[in-house]
């Protein structure tokens, strides 16, 4: 959907993981195995996965401003089952949390959100306004307010709705 680039360092996973699923049409690649393979996801974790991307959508609009689009499990509630250890690089004694097993699905946005922080570009990261659409983009815009993941799409749709209803 997005013309945008894709977000920096580990957002970029939870990027693709809210992306996974087109509200507007109703496609969800991780109904295929292609589409679970891209993001290291077993069949027998889809459940939990489509819950922790709900619940990052839920987040992704709050950055932007806008309320939950439906009822999910708080974020931090499923991350808190995230093992994350700290490490030390030995040369220059750099530290970040990295996942404990690089495996889970979970570990790896738990360490993405924490790395995110440290670089403080979380709030960043936000879900599209349009309500057909709450697709994730990376806001680089120097004021950080973007409010659309494509201003050719979903901006163009919103500002034709608030022409046409001046205009009546």
């Amino acid at each position: 959907m997005s013309e945008r680039t894709a977000a920096p360092g580990g957002l970029a996973l939870i990027e693709s993981l809210v992306n996974t699923l087109d509200i507007e049409t109703g496609a969800d690649s991780l109904d295929t195995a292609e589409g679970r393979a891209r993001l290291g996801i077993a069949r027998a974790a889809l459940a939990d996965t489509r819950e922790l991307r709900e619940s990052l959508r839920a987040a992704l609009l709050a950055h932007a401003g806008h309320p939950p689009h439906r009822a999910v499990t708080p974020l931090g509630t499923l991350l808190a089952r995230a093992p994350l250890h700290v490490t030390v690089d030995g040369h220059d004694g750099s530290a970040r949390l990295v996942p404990a097993d690089e495996g889970p699905l979970f570990s790896r946005v738990a360490a993405a959100v924490a790395e995110a922080l440290v670089a403080d570009t979380w709030t960043r990261l936000k879900a599209c306004e349009a309500d057909t659409c709450h697709w994730a983009y990376y806001d680089r815009s120097p004021a950080g307010r973007g409010r659309w993941c494509s201003m050719r799409v979903c901006g163009a749709r919103a500002k034709m709705r608030r022409y046409r209803a001046k205009g009546s």
